[in-house]
């Protein structure tokens, strides 16, 4: 173990940012990923403030707050267009520190991998934990080349996570949430629009656009596990979401079927007892899936990433977190992370069932709701955030870092 070595498993967002926020404290990191190539599965993705400043410590923060889109208004609507809550850019920005931005997933994925020193990142390289190490002895694994040593292993393999069931093989795992999600990316139609998200019975709809001139979009409806469309994923759109208001039907229109993603969500509803054992951390969806319904999973990873990443501090010299005090700094990782994190998988839960309401009754109550909280001001209707996007990563607490 002299080369304070740190391997991540997995090559997501979540596992990219611990891997640069490490390699910049003087890890030797190398990123382990199953796929054969690096080509996000996904489509856009929101970061929020508390993602931007956490992206900071590592040098991030500002290109992504380039990437920027919208800076005007925009808010919930019903399926009719009307209205039902309008949210302000700039109030945003003012009460919780900064922009939300919304960004494809390659875009992040490069900026990230661009940030890692060349072949940190192994592609086609499955990876299987096989002791996840303590005070005394090191993690191992199990790749294409054999066995590896790693003083500190990083699990953010995603929510079927095979590190996570091996080191907690008594959690009930991932639930699945009663909904089926859609998203996609297309050229911008001709007719401008407000970014918005639309809430219907049992289904919901957004219409974000980028920097670079296309919108993503996405869906929600109540579905039974495991359903396909049966004439195609676009015709399902169309018959759920096609006479929604303007943007939706020429969204629908100019979207390929090839281009439209569906995937069931399921969520750790029950949350795991630690995000750690020995000197092996679980990240990201591997330690606490969320329903998208607050738009923090991303964002919750890369949290996960900073927090860690400064725990665990340099590897050798005074302060640093090498040798025995690995599995103390994964402690204090898991002190910091489980309690928000289970605060939020619980409240995107809640969210996700009072988005996809389905009797005539709780639809109009809910809506009438929003409407009353809306005539406030962008201040009320932004409050559900405090404590998520006003989030700032842990001080420094002056301890040596190699940088």
């Amino acid at each position: 173990m002299e080369q304070h070595r740190a391997v991540v498993v997995g090559a997501g967002i979540g596992g990219l940012t611990a891997a640069v926020a490490l390699s910049r404290q003087g890890w030797d990191v190398t990123v382990l990923e199953r796929a054969a190539g690096l080509a996000p599965v996904g489509a856009g993705i929101a970061l929020a403030p508390n993602a931007l400043r956490a992206l900071d410590r590592i040098g991030l923060g500002e290109p992504v707050r380039e990437l920027a889109a919208w800076q005007g208004d925009g808010g919930m609507r019903r399926p009719d267009g009307r209205w039902l809550a309008r949210t302000d850019a700039q109030a945003a920005a003012a009460r919780f520190g900064g922009p939300l931005v919304l960004l494809h997933r390659a875009t992040l994925v490069d900026l990230l991998t661009s940030a890692l020193p060349d072949g940190a990142v192994r592609t086609a390289a499955p990876a299987a934990l096989t002791d996840p190490g303590d005070a005394r002895r090191p993690a191992r694994l199990i790749t294409p080349d054999g066995e590896t040593e790693a003083e500190l292993l990083v699990a953010a393999d995603g929510i079927r996570s095979a590190a996570r069931a091996a080191l907690f093989p008594g959690h009930p795992g991932p639930r699945y949430s009663g909904f089926t999600t859609w998203r996609t990316v297309i050229p911008a139609p001709e007719a401008p629009f407000a970014p918005h998200e639309t809430w219907g019975p049992a289904r919901l709809w957004g219409s974000q656009p980028l920097k670079d001139g296309r919108v993503y979009a996405y869906a929600m409806a109540a579905a039974p596990a495991g359903a396909r469309a049966p004439h195609g994923e676009k015709a399902e759109l169309l018959r759920l979401f096609g006479d929604w208001h303007h943007p939706v039907p020429a969204i629908l229109d100019a979207a390929e079927e090839t281009t439209i993603l569906r995937h069931d969500v399921h969520h750790l509803i029950d949350p795991l007892p630690a995000f750690h054992v020995g000197r092996t951390a679980l990240l990201g969806d591997a330690a606490h899936a969320m329903q998208p319904t607050l738009g923090q999973g991303g964002n919750q990873a890369i949290e996960d990433a900073i927090v860690l990443a400064h725990h665990a501090g340099g590897p050798a010299g005074p302060g640093g977190s090498g040798g025995p005090a690995v599995p103390a700094a994964l402690a204090a990782y898991t002190a910091d992370r489980l309690p928000r994190t289970t605060a939020l998988v619980r409240k995107a839960a809640r969210t996700g069932r009072l988005a996809l309401l389905s009797a005539r009754p709780a639809v109009a109550l809910r809506d009438a709701a929003v409407t009353a909280v809306s005539r406030f001001g962008p201040g009320l209707v932004l409050r559900g955030f405090d404590g998520i996007a006003d989030w700032r990563p842990p001080v420094d607490d002056g301890a040596p870092r190699v940088s």
